[in-house]
């Protein structure tokens, strides 16, 4: 049997030569053109952070926008530019935040849902006084559901994923709305790795501290007096774990920051607590837990591997890609997490 020719280097070379992206050039037109000095921003920032981001070159005249890359890369920079018009256009906010999680979704296929609702569904979306809250991220997404349809709520994952803040939000929209009469927000008063030694003032004064996060996210969804009024009427009331024994938590949304830091104990304690027409949301870092013992003590690992799967408890678990606050946060929670920590 004769022997095939062995293959030019040139043909070798061309086999190892990876494919070239198709490029790909597309025009998108808006309807409304006092808008669009929002979306590029000042000295057209929101449209180099696209193309940064994407590899793409964005060029505006007009009411029209011409991008021209990678075909992939384009068709996500025509959803972040249509996703962000659509925020101004309902009324929403648009910093640099809320364009880099535009970018960071336009990957998942429910972008245009989350913006606009798709078929009967409505957006996505948390109504407070001060401001309209949409997802930022594809787990959001489920976040912001199972905050409408679970009893319970596991919000696992790293800082700046928005586990809190949403909680709390949600709480917001329903004290607003009467769904609920109150909004309980505690969290264990456990320093991070610090001793901070005896703390002056009454009960309220020494808890404040360890409270801070939760009131930075009332104050953001609140006006300060509102705030105010309803800690004093005890509308609002936040407290350390420890006050929760013996109480029955009944019309209330309660929210339970950093459970990582809980003992076993404590949290069968917090989750016996639930009462009727309540909603519970349990948030934590698994991997950030300071209590004695670490680990293996923490109550906020135990209760998910006993009730996950439950009827009525959803359990919701973010990672680095997921982080909103600065782009860098998410860079430096992988350096501290990722494979070569």
């Amino acid at each position: 049997m004769a022997r095939k020719p062995a293959r030019a280097d040139s043909d070798l070379a061309q086999l190892r030569r990876p494919e070239t992206p198709r490029r790909a050039r597309i025009e998108v037109q808006f309807d409304e053109q006092t808008l669009l000095g929002a979306v590029f921003g000042q000295y057209d920032a929101n449209l180099v952070q696209i193309e940064n981001r994407l590899g793409v070159y964005i060029a505006a005249r007009g009411d029209r926008v011409q991008i021209e890359g990678p075909d992939d890369a384009v068709a996500r920079a025509r959803d972040v530019l249509k996703g962000m018009y659509q925020r101004l256009e309902q009324g929403h906010e648009l910093d640099s935040g809320a364009v880099e999680s535009l970018i960071a979704m336009s990957s998942e296929p429910t972008l245009e849902g989350i913006i606009t609702g798709s078929h009967d569904a409505p957006p996505i979306m948390i109504r407070t006084r001060k401001k309209t809250i949409v997802p930022r991220s594809g787990v959001q997404i489920d976040y912001m559901k199972a905050l409408n349809s679970k009893d319970v709520i596991f919000a696992l994952g790293p800082a700046g994923t928005g586990k809190t803040y949403l909680a709390v939000a949600q709480a917001v929209q329903q004290l607003m709305t009467g769904s609920v009469q109150r909004l309980i927000l505690s969290r264990p008063a456990v320093e991070a790795g610090e001793r901070l030694g005896f703390l002056p003032g009454d009960m309220k004064e020494k808890v404040d501290p360890y409270l801070r996060p939760i009131y930075d996210a009332l104050y953001d969804c609140m006006p300060p007096e509102q705030v105010e009024r309803r800690m004093a009427s005890g509308e609002i009331e936040i407290a350390p774990i420890a006050f929760m024994r013996g109480r029955t938590l009944a019309d209330a949304f309660v929210i339970l920051d950093e459970a990582q830091n809980t003992t076993q104990a404590q949290m069968k304690m917090f989750l016996t607590r639930f009462g009727q027409n309540s909603r519970m949301v349990i948030c934590g870092d698994p991997r950030q837990v300071d209590i004695p013992g670490g680990d293996a003590q923490s109550g906020l690992a135990d209760a998910v591997r006993r009730l996950e799967g439950v009827d009525g408890i959803g359990v919701v678990r973010f990672s680095t890609a997921d982080v909103v606050r600065h782009p860098i946060v998410g860079r430096i929670v992988e350096a501290y997490e990722g494979p070569n920590a």
